[in-house]
This record gives structure tokens, C-alpha cells and sequence, in this order.
């Protein structure tokens, strides 16, 4: 299946598109080769025992479903070289007169510090903007993530506000900061 809908975008250093079956290998190396957890909020090394081929084609059939529906966009980035580093989504929060999105990424943390997560960011906004048409786009962040606080911060958002008990993680009602970033002055046709 090679499949991605028409969304793919490239950067200096980055491809940047839905997952293809063709990608299993380099998908699941990223994975696999994670190193163990840094910090708080790094999965570090995950049990991948259960992505078999059939698996990641499935999983696959149901991102191009999700997109198709405009409800989530989910990218893979990969090097020129065909590594995969990670990934990118947008999340469809409402259309209609608010054309409102929600943003989440990652990199594998064999790949941090090399300025990845910045630019394959840099060229999701951009594309959100001008491809898939949002006008607001939100980060929802962990008062103590400062990693992805700066990292956000770094490529334009702003501080919104403290929504207390946003969501339910680690068994308890967490408080996240939302940062928001408005990709148009002009009204959407």
C-alpha cells in the first residue's frame, strides 16, 4: 500500500508523511533501537513484541481512515536517508468557524539534540496552515515538561493558561498548560 493521501512534505533534512507499508523495517528500528528513558516524560525503550507486519498494516489502514475523515492526521518523519525519527500528529478539535487543532510530536530519543523535533514542527505548522487549512492549533503540555515547553515556545506558540485537571494520566486528573498557536489573520473561504 503506498498511500499517503497526497500529504507529504519535505524539509532540509526531513520527509515528513503518513505511514506506507513499505516502512515497517525502518518504522519498528526506530523503535527498537530507543534507548532507555532520559527523563519523565520519555517512554524510553518500549516492548514492540506485539508490531508484527500484519499489525502495522492495520494500524496503517486506520490512520489513512482517521485522515480521510479529518479527524487526525498522522505523520511519520523519517531522514533523507530513510530513518525513521518519529513522529507528528494533528488532531481535528472543530472545523466549522473555528478551524481549531491540536498538535503532538515526538522523537525517538536515539535522535534528540540534533534539531529534529524543530524542524519537522516548523514544517507541520506550516502545513497545517497552508494544506490542511487550521487556523488555531494548541499544544496541551505537563507543567513540568520544560523539554517540550521549550521546544513549543521555540516555534512560535504562546502561553494560553493552566487548564487544571485536563486529563487523567498516571492514575490522577493532571493540569496542563495549553500553548496555542493562530496560523492566519485573513478569514478561511
Amino acid at each position: 500500500m503506498n498511500n499517503n493521501l497526497g500529504l507529504q512534505f519535505s524539509t532540509q533534512r526531513l520527509i515528513i508523511r503518513p505511514l506506507e507499508e513499505k516502512d515497517y523495517e525502518s518504522w519498528l528500528s526506530g523503535f527498537v533501537n530507543r534507548h532507555a528513558s532520559q527523563y519523565k516524560y520519555d517512554k524510553g525503550q518500549i516492548d514492540m513484541s506485539d508490531a508484527t507486519e500484519p499489525w502495522f498494516a492495520a494500524m496503517i489502514q486506520k490512520h489513512q481512515q482517521a485522515i480521510e475523515a479529518d479527524d487526525l492526521y498522522i505523520f511519520a518523519v523519517f531522514d533523507k536517508a530513510g530513518h525513521h525519527l518519529g513522529m507528528l500528529n494533528i488532531k481535528n478539535l472543530s472545523r466549522d468557524q473555528f478551524q481549531w487543532a491540536e498538535i503532538g510530536y515526538f522523537i525517538h530519543n536515539q535522535y534528540w539534540r540534533q534539531g529534529y523535533a524543530y524542524e519537522a514542527l516548523t514544517e507541520l505548522i506550516k502545513q497545517t496552515k497552508e494544506t490542511l487549512k487550521f487556523h488555531r492549533i494548541e499544544a496541551h503540555i505537563n507543567l513540568d515538561n520544560q523539554p517540550s515547553i521549550q521546544l513549543i515556545e521555540k516555534v512560535g506558540f504562546e502561553f494560553e493558561c493552566l487548564r487544571k485537571g485536563f486529563i487523567f494520566e498516571h492514575g490522577a486528573w493532571t493540569d496542563h498548560y495549553v500553548f496555542y498557536l493562530n496560523t492566519h489573520d485573513e478569514p478561511i473561504e
